[in-house]
């Protein structure tokens, strides 16, 4: 069994199914496209596409309107729970860290997300549920957990801060630009001084999180620990939130912001140095 520093922000998915007609309860399932969930989803549970999230040259939409308009059409108040999940493994700890960038209170992760759902065949269905509306009012995006372009380039070469890399081994090495080879003017490579710790080294073959014990041998190894400042990126701080969920509310970490201008950012500004 999983122990948290922070065990109320994760649930299984026996909670899940007990709380399924709880009306305090909201199910957020997020994904790239709408496939897996009209192939059947979490009953109650609310779909939150790549376009409700994300611009048109993916940087993260963090417009509070924004923020309050799909969280209000999703049924969710200031104090409704929101459980988060999704159709990869780093859809849960992104979306919690957006709520919770903008201050809502009660956010959860589904441990072990739509793959664990569907490998105990729990229930699906395609119905989608019929809304009521709300008004939700968002707080001012918390600054205490971003960390923007210049904080990345304070970052570089200072021994209490960390930069850690959490996509795929051949992003990090330059043969990817995010999920292929690079293309015209993109620039493939990290950021100088990073540390690679692909992000689903976390998880166990399931989906669901190592133990504490495990996840804490995984960073330390990598001399990423609590007394520093940690700072995660990937392609575009999906992947480099739940890097920044595990640290922060897994394992208890007091500082640590997620880039989530990422990779995404840093390798279209020329002037800036990259490594391979």
């Amino acid at each position: 069994m999983f122990h948290s520093t922070h065990s109320n922000v994760l649930v299984d998915t026996q909670w899940v199914i007990e709380h399924l007609n709880d009306p305090n309860v909201r199910l957020v399932e997020s994904g790239m496209t709408a496939e897996s969930y009209n192939a059947g989803h979490i009953p109650g549970a609310v779909f939150w596409s790549a376009t409700d999230l994300l611009l048109p040259n993916y940087q993260m939409n963090l417009e509070p309107m924004a923020f309050e308009k799909l969280l209000a059409r999703s049924g969710i108040t200031n104090d409704t729970i929101v459980v988060t999940y999704g159709d990869y493994p780093a859809i849960g700890g992104w979306l919690f860290w957006l709520l919770k960038l903008f201050g809502h209170g009660d956010v959860r992760v589904l441990n072990g997300g739509r793959h664990k759902w569907l490998t105990e065949d729990r229930p699906l269905t395609k119905e989608v549920p019929t809304i009521v509306p709300t008004h939700y009012q968002a707080k001012a995006p918390n600054a205490s957990l971003r960390a923007l372009c210049d904080d990345v380039k304070a970052s570089i070469d200072r021994t209490k801060r960390v930069l850690v890399d959490a996509r795929t081994p051949q992003e990090y090495s330059g043969e990817w630009f995010m999920m292929k080879p690079p293309q015209g003017t993109e620039r493939a490579g990290h950021i100088p001084g990073a540390l690679w710790v692909n992000y689903e080294l976390t998880l166990n073959e399931d989906g669901t999180f190592k133990s504490i014990e495990e996840l804490q041998a995984l960073y330390s190894a990598k001399g990423i620990t609590a007394d520093k400042e940690i700072i995660p990126y990937c392609a575009v701080g999906a992947r480099s939130a739940h890097t920044w969920f595990v640290l922060k509310y897994l394992l208890g970490y007091p500082n640590v912001r997620n880039y989530d201008g990422s990779w995404n950012e840093w390798s279209r500004m020329p002037e800036i140095a990259i490594a391979r």
